[in-house]
Order: C-alpha cells, then sequence, then structure tokens
C-alpha cells in the first residue's frame, strides 16, 4: 500500500490509527494486512467492492469484531484495551442496515438509544430537526419511508455530540435533496472539528467532498491519497471536448496530428480526445492557435470511479 498524500500539517498522532490489520475467518481473508493514519477533522472515504473489506474495518474500528493480528487506536485507545469504553462514548455510528423499532416514534427511537448510549435526551428535538424529521417525531417508525428511516439513523449517529463518525453507505435510499443537506451537515461537523470515515459504492458523490480516501480491494489498502493524487498516479488521460466552428474539423485534427493525442473522433459538431497529463499544455497552445475555429473547450480530469477501477481491477 503506497500513501502518496501531503504529510500531516498538525503536530501529534492520528486519531485514527491501523497497522497490519487481519482479520481471518478461516481460509478467507476478509481484512488482509490494513494500514491506516486518519487525522483529526478528516472526512476520509473508504471505498472499495462488495466483499473488499469496507465494513470488517468499520466493525473491528468500533471494537464490534476482535482483530485476528494487528493493532488499530481510536483517539490513542487500543481497540482491545480497557481505555476504549470511554472513548467509544466519542463515537458515533451509522451501520449500513440499521434496525430500528417499528413500534416506535421518531422522538421515542432517539430516546431510546440516547439511553443505551448513556447520553442526554434534550438534544433529540434539534438533531431530528437537523436531519430533516422533525414534522415526523410522533410518526411511528413503520409509517417511515427507508429515505427516512436512514435520517433517523444518521440522528442516532449524532447522539452525544461524537467526535469520530464511521458512516456505512450513509447515503442509502436518500434522495438528491436529502443526500445534499446530508453532506451539509458533514462540512458542519468538519468545521467543528469532528473526524469522519464514510463508505460509498456512489463514488460520483463522494469524489468531490471527501479530503483523502483509501480503496480497499481482496482485504487490503490499494492507494491512499487526495483524489487528484490517485489520479496523477495512475496517469490516466485527460479527455478533451471541443465545439468547432462548420467545416472546421480536418484543420483542427491537421493541427494536432504530430500532438501525443488518441481516440480523435467527431461528435456534435465537434470532436473528443484524449491526452496523456504531460500532454496537456502543449494540446492546449495548439488549440488556442486556432483562434474562432475552435468555439468551446471543456477538460475533464478522469473520475474517482475511473481512478478506483484502475487501482482495483
Amino acid at each position: 500500500m503506497a500513501d502518496i498524500s501531503p504529510a500531516p500539517t498538525e503536530a501529534g498522532n492520528p486519531v485514527i490509527f491501523a497497522r497490519g490489520v487481519h482479520k481471518h475467518y478461516g481460509a478467507i481473508h476478509a481484512v488482509d494486512g490494513v494500514d491506516l493514519d486518519i487525522r483529526a477533522g478528516e472526512l476520509f472515504g473508504l471505498i472499495g467492492h462488495n466483499g473488499a473489506g469496507k465494513s470488517t474495518m468499520f466493525k473491528m474500528m468500533l471494537g464490534l469484531i476482535p482483530l485476528t493480528a494487528g493493532e488499530i487506536r481510536i483517539d490513542g485507545a487500543s481497540v482491545v484495551g480497557g481505555d476504549f469504553r470511554a472513548v467509544r462514548r466519542k463515537v458515533g455510528y451509522l451501520p449500513e442496515n440499521i434496525v430500528l423499532y417499528d413500534n416506535l416514534n421518531g422522538l421515542e427511537t432517539l430516546q431510546f438509544f440516547a439511553r443505551l448510549k448513556g447520553v442526554s435526551s434534550a438534544d433529540n428535538p434539534r438533531l431530528l430537526e437537523r436531519v430533516g424529521l422533525a414534522h415526523a417525531a410522533k410518526r411511528r417508525v413503520r409509517e417511515y419511508s427507508k429515505g427516512m428511516r436512514q435520517r433517523l439513523g444518521f440522528a442516532q449517529a449524532l447522539l452525544g455530540r461524537p467526535r469520530i463518525l464511521f458512516l456505512d453507505e450513509p447515503t442509502t435510499g436518500l434522495d438528491p435533496e436529502a443526500i445534499r443537506g446530508f453532506y451539509a451537515i458533514l462540512r458542519e461537523l468538519r468545521d467543528e472539528g469532528v473526524t469522519m470515515v464514510i463508505t460509498s459504492h456512489i463514488l460520483a458523490e463522494i469524489q468531490e467532498r471527501v479530503d483523502r480516501l483509501s480503496i480497499m480491494a481482496a482485504g487490503k489498502v490499494q492507494a491512499t491519497g487526495t483524489v487528484q493524487a490517485l489520479r496523477e498516479r495512475m496517469n490516466l488521460p485527460l479527455r478533451f471536448e471541443l465545439q468547432l466552428a462548420p467545416g472546421a474539423f480536418d484543420t483542427v485534427r491537421a493541427t494536432l496530428a504530430d500532438l501525443p493525442v488518441s481516440a480523435i473522433e467527431a461528435r456534435d459538431g465537434g470532436l473528443a480526445l484524449r491526452c496523456g497529463r504531460e500532454a496537456k499544455m502543449k494540446v492546449l497552445a495548439a488549440l488556442s492557435s486556432l483562434g474562432d475555429l475552435v468555439r468551446d473547450l471543456t477538460v475533464r480530469e478522469p473520475s474517482l470511479e475511473d481512478v478506483f477501477f484502475g487501482f482495483s481491477d
């Protein structure tokens, strides 16, 4: 595993620290030697195929299942030590599939979880309002939609004002407006210094929102870094999309003939091409020399999905 992210600027140890973590179920190595360093106040993504080991890592970091080998420390405390009980009070968790009691209403559900966590219920109405469920506080959970259940699960994860949040596929079932509201809350929490780890199958949703991420495959971390750093490491081609003046296609194509570009194709009154990152400025200079023959230009970076498949395949 290679970490290509910048060195931490803050002093001290990472809030979440994992070294050589293994979890074996007989011959199955669900997690196979994972290292992680997650900094205070960071929104960190953990992505991978189903079965890559993400949820297993979450459960070990929460102390819910034992490690086969290795070490995990959360806020300085080992997850297998006696000090971890106090740390857990500062941790919130939203599992991928949260189980709720259908006979309780929204407010009663938060009161139930608050008692389990040993925290005050005074903030419960405010939490329901924060996640957009104030109008359904007295409605039975059996009447909640999947998205409402997910928002209620998020509210329970925020009980006790945790300093560390683990969010496993947290936007499942949410509509676009609710997803936007969810990430607005995460931005507020990050501004407050809360450290968050999030998994998601919807890579386009998180690529501009996480500070750094790790890509997992077959129980291992394949790479860690910012999205841009991972793009540069993979050296995936950039995509240029051009709108051309009528009749300009052949001239533009001839201008690009001696440049390291590939996959030139005509499309919708223009053309599309790919080039390596190192050739970007040469291609832009050549296109700029064509003046009004090029009416518009868009340069597209590789998506997080492109990067993900590059590392995980």
